[in-house]
């Protein structure tokens, strides 16, 4: 009897815990899908590669949503800024010719000066983001127009464009297995399997029940084993993109800022319960406006790497991205009314999307195939987290 029970025991654990996992093991799921369907072409290592270097912008907008979202908001102009910024910086390091660097940190001022304006409509004069937002983006894609004067902007310094599709090669000299690609990823296994070791013993001290000692190693052997790889995929091509160093030092910032930092815990609350945050002592208007200039800041990020990438400022630069980072952002977890959600969870999200993206283009599915299939996905997403929700009161 007392067998049963313990095994019992053991399977309602595993359950649980796939269950809060259930964006990782759809992402594995969807992986495995596309390396079938395509006869392992998704797996190629320039393919994983040229994936994430892709997909960046998405993954950088993803987190700037995710914030905006747990304060119980949502910004759709964030495309029509990356795409304004874009143009901006178009004209500074090319029309103008400043040095490149200049050029980003200008940029990023611009969008952060969007979303200091943007944030002071919905915090203090009381304007909803839905309707402030809507009206950035129609009013920033005019702006574009205006600034490119409805012409492309091309041919960027190669410092600028290294931000977008530069990569780290050969800093060792050349191998046919990069080191330093292998030992970034080394680091980056060591560091969560650690963190996850850290999070356990911080269990047992507090006296509760951890999960089963072989579903944990397991666990972090098949994490390990998949940052491992991507890390040898990475190597065998051209190294590790900068893109990919960019979004890992947002994801640790912002993973620090959300669950670590007094401000993170003021953006939960303010989502969670508006008025017994501002009871509480949170000063809620500032929160409110301190999110949309992260947010401006992050999409104004986004539209200097994406246009970096293509090596040109254009006037349809950003369409359609605040689809993709709301998408990335509610498949990886993020509550509709906001007060629930981080950051890992909702990278993979955007990782999801991007796989999916580029599986089906592999196929050669059509555009109408391709939209089709992702609002399914996130319907799905928002319909199993509102169900587990209910399933868990």
């Amino acid at each position: 009897m007392t067998v049963s029970v313990a095994k019992k025991s053991v399977r309602d654990v595993i359950v649980s815990d796939l269950r809060r996992n259930a964006m990782i093991v759809a992402l594995v799921i969807v992986v495995i899908l596309f390396a079938l369907l395509t006869n392992g072409v998704s797996l190629r290592s320039a393919n994983i590669s040229n994936l994430m270097v892709q997909n960046g912008y998405v993954l950088i907008l993803a987190i700037g949503m995710l914030m905006v979202i747990l304060g119980g908001h949502i910004d759709l102009s964030v495309g029509a800024i990356a795409g304004l910024v874009g143009a901006f910086s178009g004209v500074f390091a090319v029309s103008w010719g400043l040095p490149w660097g200049l050029a980003v940190v200008l940029s990023l001022m611009i969008g952060a000066a969007i979303g200091a304006f943007q944030g002071f409509c919905v915090a203090f004069v009381g304007v909803p983001s839905f309707i402030v937002t809507l009206a950035g983006m129609l009013t920033f894609r005019g702006l574009t127009l205006v600034v490119l004067q409805t012409q492309n902007i091309g041919s960027f310094p190669p410092g600028y464009r290294a931000l977008g599709n530069g990569f780290l090669t050969n800093l060792l000299g050349e191998y046919a297995i990069d080191p330093v690609a292998m030992v970034i990823a080394a680091f980056a296994a060591l560091a969560v399997v650690v963190t996850a070791v850290r999070r356990r013993r911080g269990v047992i001290k507090h006296g509760r029940a951890p999960e089963p000692l072989f579903w944990f190693a397991s666990k972090q052997v098949l994490i390990a084993m998949a940052i491992l790889a991507t890390g040898l995929a990475l190597a065998s091509y051209k190294g590790v993109p900068v893109i990919l160093i960019v979004v890992a030092v947002l994801a640790v910032g912002y993973s620090v800022l959300t669950q670590r930092t007094a401000f993170g815990r003021h953006i939960y609350a303010l989502g969670g319960n508006r008025q017994a945050a501002a009871l509480s002592g949170v000063q809620t208007k500032w929160v409110d406006f301190f999110l949309f200039v992260n947010m401006g800041i992050l999409s104004a990020l986004a539209g200097v790497v994406f246009t970096a990438r293509l090596n040109l400022a254009s006037p349809s630069n950003g369409s359609g991205f605040e689809l993709e980072a709301i998408a990335a952002a509610f498949v990886g977890g993020a509550a509709v009314q906001g007060g629930y959600g981080t950051v890992g969870a909702v990278l993979i999200g955007g990782i999801i999307i991007g796989v999916l993206n580029n599986g089906m283009s592999i196929l050669g599915l059509g555009t109408e195939w391709q939209q089709t299939v992702k609002g399914l996905v996130l319907l799905a997403a928002v319909a199993f987290d509102i169900l587990s929700k209910r399933r868990a009161a």
